[in-house]
């Protein structure tokens, strides 16, 4: 009998990873023998991955597939074909075939349609995914979906939100978790997937656009990283991503003390408005001023404010010139409250900043609202 190839050390750090990013969410695998229970028992939480058929995805998919085999969780998979490329079908053809050898089950092809929507290439192709990958884990019964991203996409992440000058959340970059997403290999550098899947004999494949200098994440990956490794130390993908799970902690408190003091703020105006009373605005930080004011207008169906404009809606409070309005985006905008004929003093939105939508019919009273797309 031949001896077992020895196992490599990123698989094992690998699975360590996966494991530890599931725990509370796997079978008990006491009483399970040697080589774990029957294949597949429907009692079994299921867990899928996201499988583009590339070296960070497949390698997830390899690693899942051995945990199945313990006997704690069932592992299939969800192929998304934004149908952008020439022969993106086969290509997602051969990336549901490859989870399947690697005895994942079920294997999905979703096949969407990606509508810009005023959006950019990327974010509308990120949002046509996460809904079907939405769909899929909603409609099976997933208790968690697996995202391959390692600490090189963590480290373009940040670079990318620096060159936008962006705040505290953009440059936490991706979190670990996020509902029922996972991404168990942030630690874990893109040659280590690259050596997983070498491991296992798996033949990703390489997406074309990764190469392509159009796109800012193809410069940062191909030519930004390189010199600032080259000319900083090797260092400094894993220093970005330290950097983002630093930030990200930050982020988490000062959100949820922004929700805390939108919460206490916050009416309802008869028009469907959201009202916030100035004197309450005046008196919090300005992170926490500027957080509540994003959340209205996420409430009222705009995507996340610009810097610039969150800062105008702020020069309201002054009282100094112009009463507003003041366009958030979305066609949302802000304007102080005035009294006049129409708002006496005392009456509940005098002395408030009032924000409405002017064009949709999403806002308060259990309308859909938009949300900030996720990475």
């Amino acid at each position: 009998m031949g001896r077992r190839p020895r196992l490599l050390p990123a698989v094992g750090t690998a699975r360590n990873l996966l494991a530890a990013s599931l725990e509370g969410l796997l079978a008990d695998p006491a009483g399970a023998g040697e080589r774990g229970t029957p294949a597949d028992p429907p009692d079994l939480p299921l867990v899928l991955v996201a499988c583009s058929g590339g070296p960070d995805s497949l390698a997830l998919a390899a690693v899942a597939a051995h945990l199945a085999h313990t006997g704690r969780c069932r592992v299939g998979a969800v192929v998304v074909d934004h149908g952008l490329q020439a022969g993106s079908a086969g290509t997602a053809g051969r990336a549901a075939a490859a989870a399947r050898d690697l005895g994942l089950d079920p294997v999905e092809v979703h096949r969407v349609t990606v509508e810009r929507d005023g959006m950019g290439p990327e974010a509308a192709a990120r949002g046509a995914r996460y809904a079907a990958l939405d769909d899929a884990a909603s409609r099976l019964g997933a208790v968690a979906v697996l995202l391959g991203h390692t600490l090189d996409d963590q480290a373009e992440q940040v670079l990318l939100g620096l060159a936008r000058g962006s705040g505290t959340r953009s440059l936490a970059g991706m979190p670990e978790r996020r509902g029922p997403y996972l991404r168990p290999f942030l630690d874990l550098r893109r040659a280590d997937t690259e050596a997983i899947c070498a491991f296992y004999g798996l033949d990703p494949w390489h997406d074309p656009t990764n190469l392509d200098p159009s796109y800012a994440r193809s410069r940062v990956r191909g030519e930004v990283l390189p010199f600032l490794e080259d000319r900083l130390g090797p260092g400094i993908a894993r220093a970005l991503a330290r950097t983002a799970r630093i930030l990200g902690q930050d982020a988490d408190l000062l959100e949820e003390l922004s929700a805390e003091a939108y919460a206490s703020l916050r009416a309802e105006g008869d028009d469907g408005t959201v009202l916030l009373p100035e004197d309450g605005l005046r008196s919090l930080p300005a992170a926490l001023r500027q957080r509540v004011l994003a959340l209205a207008a996420l409430e009222l169906g705009a995507f996340q404010p610009s810097f610039e404009r969150l800062r105008a809606a702020e020069s309201l409070l002054d009282r100094k010139g112009s009463a507003g309005p003041v366009q958030l985006g979305g066609k949302v905008s802000v304007h102080r409250q005035v009294r006049g004929r129409s708002v006496l003093r005392g009456q509940p939105s005098y002395g408030s900043l009032v924000l409405r939508n002017n064009g949709s019919s999403n806002g308060p009273g259990g309308q859909q609202l938009r949300r900030p797309i996720q990475e």
